[in-house]
């Protein structure tokens, strides 16, 4: 990489690939911002060290795995990150209409005992609701509140 650039990294999400730490990657970019460029990471990903200097945009959804627009972007397509605005554009055209991209995911789902999580990436949810398994948390709270509320009201004999 010799110039300015938004490095887009896929296929890093929690159905993908279980969202790993992405962190590395920014000794990388540090480098090629401190050369003078212009560096950002566009990732379906996370990346704990992301409110470092290296603008980034982390967990888009929907992710790769699920046709979102990430999966579209060729090498060369026009990106604008503006991280003060909160916002991510694809500048070039037609890049929606675009088949999604693919990915050999193999690799991650067999050792290191990554089988018992294939269940976990099947069955979880977006970046950006949370990326659990746990959907239904919402409705046990709130049946379980709905439940000490009757049963503080029956023991007071209301």
């Amino acid at each position: 990489m010799t110039g300015d650039v938004i490095v887009v990294v896929r296929f890093q999400g929690p159905k993908a690939n279980g969202m790993p730490e992405l962190h590395s990657l920014t000794p990388m970019l540090a480098i090629l911002q401190g050369q003078g460029h212009k560096v950002a990471l566009v990732t379906d990903g996370r990346m704990s060290g992301a409110s470092g200097k290296v603008p980034a945009a982390i967990h888009v959804v929907p992710e790769a795995l699920d046709g979102g627009p990430i999966a579209k972007i060729r090498d060369g397509d026009l990106i604008r990150l503006d991280a003060s605005a909160g916002t991510l554009e694809i500048l070039t055209k037609g890049v929606l209409e675009r088949a999604c991209a693919t990915a050999d995911l193999s690799a991650y789902q067999h050792g290191l005992g990554r089988e018992m999580f294939g269940l976990f990436r099947r069955a979880v949810t977006a970046a950006d609701t949370g990326a659990t398994v746990f959907d239904a948390v919402g409705d046990y709270t709130a049946d379980h509140t709905a439940a000490q509320a009757a049963a503080q009201k029956a023991a007071k004999g209301d």
